[in-house]
């Protein structure tokens, strides 16, 4: 037994086990009984207590001097390139034997960690070996250390040969780069040698590289090809570091911050400089170029949307301007010049900018600036607002008569306002006219297929997102819808409902949208209404009217009322209708209109007999003459005859004196007057008897004529006042928001009311800060709100 014992010591065993390791770290060839003999006498020499370290130095010992030996090998080539492959040959070949050789020592790591063989087996997790770890120190702390610098910038510079154009074997890097990794020991942070040496080294030798080719290249070709180039060498330089840095790292990463840093960030004011002159040149390969450049620097990109915002405003109104003399005459070319403007723009953004949402944002904030401008044209709201108010009172109609249902009510007291009186575009007024051009029996709708019309509406809509005052837009709008209903001149009555509800889909208030509906079912029931009427009528004139009864609520725009002395026929058949109607709805009170009303009388003269669609009001003047053709009559006697106001009657006789579109005027008057303030009392007006329809020339002795022009809505002052109910109107939105708020949040900021209030009408109008500290100032006047006791920008619900 002893003689067994003493042949498995260290010493008796390390002349056996050593030719076999040695076999193993050259590579050469071991045999299965070689390889069952060094696991054996591992075992054996481990179960002596001094065994253990002594192997460990042994081992330790030989790996050095295998070392030394490969050192000296690889050290024997003096040129770069075969440096590096016999060092790279000779590191994959240890290496390799890395993963091989701690396999028959497994015995020896137990036995160095104070563990036995049974307990390692257990654990699910085997720890670092400790023999691959001895090597690879071991392998560090030589040859490498001693070679690393060497190495290192071997590698470099073949990468940079690389970048100049040259060509060479790119594992030669490859092997370096795996080397550096492989080599650490460390189980925390196997990177760590990779990271502190090849990756530093790299990144450092790229950014030295650019450093000096970059500024040369811009300087000699210019900015436009300095941008293609360093968009190349990006491109380059990121399929090169995945080629040649560790994947599974942010070495990658790294590198492209650095080299977006010399290439681009560096040079980002002098390239910047340029986009203005691409934008305005429509250079939108350029324009693409720079996003992409630009996108990778930290505010890079707000340069340029600040940039195509000043060109988008710039040119926006330099072009309305240039085209001032056309477009402030027709409306139909003003909206049609937005448009273009719009599609210009939007294609600019398209091309250059990939539709970027960034650059959306910035073209739609530059054209909402072009449409809202008030240089072209401007509508001046009032100064002051008095407070005092009428019942809610107005309405449309379609034949002579018209009546509208009106609840009974005293006047709502209204806040004093002072608008910040800045004039307003004029704009949504001129979209609302563009949109009744193409809803209307006009020359431009009947050239028009309805697939066409419904495409310019929706251009329409697109405009009128960009709209600041809605509510402008919705007023006239609703004038143009009164005006087509009432005269029956709408050229499509499903596109008409249509609008209303693309209208609602573009974000319209509801209220608003709501009431146009119902002036549409109010046609409807008046038709049928209408329809009773004439069915149990007695007079003979029944079949001749048509009487709109339309519901003051969806329709009203005013409460004057004019008087007006009218035809016979006509007076004496309104009780019966008043009558007819206190029979269907009790509680419900008629208010005539007569000055929305229109009508068809027969004009005979000399020449011939003309029918003619006139006005009441002109029809009242003109049944002045109709027992008596032939009288001239003064001023002040038509005045008494027709019980007009003078603003009216003037308004009336200037457009049967004056009416543009005929040559042979209907009624003459002397002296002639140039303008309705030249009539005087003493002013005499007689029928034309040579009144006539003159057609290519020819006169024509039988014809229809229009003379109504545009229906009459309002009379001379309420027209003087719409401009004040706008604002009134919105002085009352802004109450009724800054109540919804509170009501809502109970107490609330200056601020954040501002914020929440300007959210919550921004689909109507803007209003200015002004009018939002006038109407909290009222509200907190009659006990609505109060301040917060301890902060006076706080405001407070009081119920």
């Amino acid at each position: 037994m002893s003689l067994l014992k003493s042949q498995f010591t260290f010493e008796g065993a390390w002349p056996c086990m050593r030719p076999i390791i040695l076999k193993l770290l050259k590579q050469e060839p071991v045999t299965q009984g070689e390889w069952q003999d060094l696991f054996y006498s591992v075992h054996q020499v481990c179960l002596d207590e001094k065994g253990p370290p002594k192997l460990r130095d042994s081992l330790k010992e030989d790996i050095m001097d295998f070392i030394k030996q490969a050192q000296r090998r690889v050290m024997a080539h003096q040129e770069e390139q075969a440096l590096l492959k016999a060092y790279i040959a000779e590191w994959q070949k240890f290496f390799t034997q890395c993963n091989y050789l701690p396999t028959p020592f497994r015995q020896l790591e137990a036995s160095l960690r104070g563990k036995t063989s049974s307990s390692m087996q257990k654990k699910n997790q085997p720890e670092e070996s400790i023999v691959r770890k001895l090597m690879l120190d071991s392998w560090n702390q030589s040859i490498f250390n001693d070679i690393k610098q060497r190495l290192q910038d071997s590698a470099m510079r073949l990468v940079r040969t690389e970048r100049n154009g040259e060509v060479f074997d790119s594992q030669l890097v490859i092997g370096v780069r795996e080397s550096y990794v492989n080599l650490c020991s460390n189980p925390t942070d196997k990177l760590e040698i990779y990271r502190d040496n090849f990756e530093a080294a790299y990144i450092e030798e790229t950014e030295a590289f650019y450093w000096v080719k970059a500024p040369e290249h811009l300087y000699m070709y210019g900015v436009e090809k300095y941008m293609r180039y360093a968009e190349t060498k990006l491109k380059e330089e990121e399929l090169r570091a995945q080629k040649y840095l560790e994947p599974n790292s942010a070495s990658v990463q790294l590198l492209m911050e650095r080299c977006v840093k010399v290439l681009v960030a560096n040079f980002k004011t002098v390239i910047l400089s340029e986009c203005p002159r691409m934008i305005q040149q429509h250079q939108t390969e350029k324009l693409r170029l720079m996003l992409k450049l630009m996108d990778r620097v930290p505010e890079g990109v707000t340069p340029m949307l600040v940039d195509l915002e000043d060109h988008i405003a710039t040119a926006g109104l330099d072009d309305m301007m240039a085209a001032v003399d056309i477009i402030t005459q027709d409306s139909e070319k003003y909206v049609e010049r937005l448009l273009d403007l719009f599609r210009r723009f939007s294609n600019l953004v398209k091309e250059a900018f990939d539709d970027d949402p960034r650059f959306l944002t910035a073209r739609d904030k530059a054209y909402k600036l072009v449409v809202n401008d008030s240089s072209v044209f401007k509508l001046d709201l009032p100064m002051r607002q008095g407070s005092g108010g009428a019942p809610a009172v107005a309405s449309a109609a379609a034949a002579p008569l018209i009546g509208t249902i009106t609840s009974l009510g005293g006047p709502n007291s209204k806040p004093v306002n002072n608008n910040n009186g800045l004039p307003e575009s004029k704009c949504p007024e001129l979209l609302a006219n563009y949109c009744d051009m193409l809803l209307r029996k006009t020359p431009l709708s009947k050239k028009l297929t309805s697939d066409e019309i419904e495409s310019k509406l929706r251009d329409v809509l697109l405009v009128l997102k960009y709209v600041q005052n809605k509510d402008v837009f919705m007023r006239y709008h609703k004038a143009h819808l009164t005006r087509r209903l009432i005269l029956d001149t709408s050229a499509d009555s499903e596109k008409e409902e249509n609008m209303v509800e693309w209208l609602r889909e573009v974000g319209m208030p509801a209220d608003y949208v709501n009431k146009l509906a119902r002036m549409f079912q109010d046609v409807k029931v008046s038709q049928d209404l209408n329809q009773q009427f004439k069915e149990q009528c007695r007079a003979a004139i029944a079949d001749s009217i048509n009487i709109k009864i339309l519901n003051a609520g969806a329709w009203a725009r005013g409460s004057e009322r004019v008087t007006v002395s009218l035809p016979l026929q006509l007076e004496d058949y309104i009780p019966e209708v008043e009558e007819f109607y206190k029979k269907k709805h009790s509680g419900r009170k008629l208010q005539w209109y007569h000055h929305m009303s229109n009508g068809t009388i027969t004009f005979s003269n000399q020449v011939g007999k003309f029918d003619v669609d006139v006005t009441t009001f002109q029809m009242a003047v003109l049944f002045a003459w109709n027992q008596r053709p032939l009288e001239k009559i003064s001023y002040e006697n038509l005045r008494l005859a027709t019980e007009l106001p003078d603003p009216e009657l003037r308004r009336t006789l200037w457009s049967i004196c004056a009416f543009p579109k005929i040559k042979r005027q209907l009624i003459i008057a002397d002296p002639p007057a140039q303008s309705p303030k030249d009539f005087s009392q003493a002013t005499k007006f007689w029928v034309n008897q040579e009144f006539a329809i003159i057609k290519n020339g020819k006169l024509q002795k039988r014809g229809k004529i229009n003379m109504i022009g545009r229906l009459q809505l309002s009379t001379e002052r309420s027209k003087e006042e719409d401009n004040q109910s706008i604002v009134q109107l919105r002085i009352l939105r802004v109450q009724e928001a800054i109540i919804k708020i509170l009501k809502m949040r109970k107490k609330i900021t200056n601020s954040q009311l501002q914020t929440e209030l300007v959210d919550i009408l921004k689909n109507m109008f803007l209003p200015s800060k002004k009018m939002i500290k006038e109407q909290i100032e009222w509200l907190i006047e009659h006990k609505y709100i109060k301040r917060h006791d301890n902060d006076i920008n706080t405001f407070v619900y009081m119920a």
